[in-house]
This record gives structure tokens, sequence and C-alpha cells, in this order.
């Protein structure tokens, strides 16, 4: 994989905005669309901002996303929440366009399924997503595949339905579908990732982000995260 290592969490949010307008336009122009699927989490809310202001041919997007909690719609702890405030509402992005993970239903394996289909409808059978943006966690989990969960093996499904973790059950998207994406963005900072980005760094299959296959993986840091790695 490739690794840069940039000052500050600054420079890391504008460097991947730049790298997703820059994938964007190269899939519209080789495909005529480009599908996105990004996560959430603190880290990204920045890069989101600056999303907003680079060139993007936001008519030819289609915007998934890559895990969501199950809380109430316009709870703060929804992934959904910040990237409508930080994004959505500030870009051309038609409505049909804007894929939220259904976790509002009761029946939630039966919605995982249902947004399957909708992956596979927008990016093909099996479904290829342009590029995929991750974070990291300090106990090496990505998306919402965290150690032990049931959902790290599931090999025959692109979207699953978690454990709780932290106080919450997840939808996520499965290694499967992440190992398909032709590109995959990293986006990592903060000095408490530095342990579990070094053993990203090193393929560590014993985490789950060591489980996302490597070759198509540009990692975007700052020099904080990457003191131990």
């Amino acid at each position: 994989m490739t690794v840069e290592v940039l000052a500050g969490a600054e420079a890391v949010a504008r460097r991947a905005a730049d790298v997703i307008a820059e994938e964007a336009r190269a899939s519209v122009a080789a495909r005529g669309r480009f599908v996105l699927a990004v996560s959430g989490g603190v880290t990204p809310r920045r890069m989101f901002e600056l999303l907003a202001k680079v060139d993007i041919p936001w008519p030819l997007v289609h915007l998934f996303q890559v895990d969501e909690r199950v809380a109430p719609a316009g709870s703060p702890d929804r992934n959904l929440t910040q990237l409508l405030e930080s994004l959505v509402a500030r870009v051309a992005l038609p409505p049909g366009q804007l894929h939220a993970m259904p976790v509002d239903e009761t029946d939630l394996e039966s919605a995982a399924s249902r947004y399957a289909a909708m992956l596979q409808e927008v990016a093909g059978k099996p479904a290829t997503l342009d590029l995929v943006h991750l974070g990291l966690g300090t106990d090496g989990h990505t998306a919402s595949l965290v150690p032990g969960d049931p959902a790290l093996e599931i090999d025959d499904a692109d979207v699953a339905v978690s454990a709780p973790y932290q106080g919450y059950r997840r939808m996520t998207l499965t290694l499967p579908a992440l190992n398909r994406a032709r590109r995959v963005l990293w986006v990592v900072t903060g000095a408490q990732k530095s342990a579990a980005l070094a053993r990203l760094r090193r393929g560590d299959r014993s985490i789950p982000a060591g489980r996302v296959r490597g070759d198509r993986a540009l990692i975007v840091t700052e020099t904080a995260a990457a003191a131990a790695s």
C-alpha cells in the first residue's frame, strides 16, 4: 500500500478531499459515473467540508455509506447526520443518488439485504465501488467490522448487521464488498491511532483493518499517527 504522511489533520483532510475528487473525475471519464462509499466518525468531518469545495461532477456521483449506527434519524450518533450537514447539503448531489443505510427499519437483516441489492443495482454484480473511504479504530476495527464480531467472517453478502459495539448495533459493508473496491482510501489522524496504524501497514490480519487488501490502498495520515509505524 502507499502511505503519505503529512504535517497535521488539516493537511490530511485536504489531501483526502483532493484524492476523492481526482478519483471522481477519472471514474466519470472511464465509466460515466463515480460510486463512492464513505465512513463516519470524527476524523472525516473536515474532509467532507473540503470535499464540498472541490471540483466534482456531483450529478454523476452515487454516494453510499460504509457503516451506520442503529440510532434514531437525526441523532448526532448517526453517521448520516454529519454527512448531510458537512457535505450533502452543500453540493449538487441528486437526492436519489444518496443511498443512506436503512437502519430505521425493524427487520435489520432484511434491510441489509435490500441495501446490498441497491449497491448491486448501481455498482454492478458483483458490486464494485470506485472508491471506499475507511477510518481506523484504536482496536484495529474499520467500517463497523470489529474484533471478534461474526460479521468479519461473512463471505457471501456485501452488507451485514453487527453485534452491539459501544452501545449500538450497526449496519456495515463486509470485507468482500470492501475488497472489491477499485481504490481504498484510509484517512487516519491522532497519536492514539499509531499502534493500530503500524499493524495496518504491516498487513496484520489479526485486526479487522489488516484484512482489507492493500494493493489498491492509499493511507493518508499525519506525523503523530505515523510515529510508531
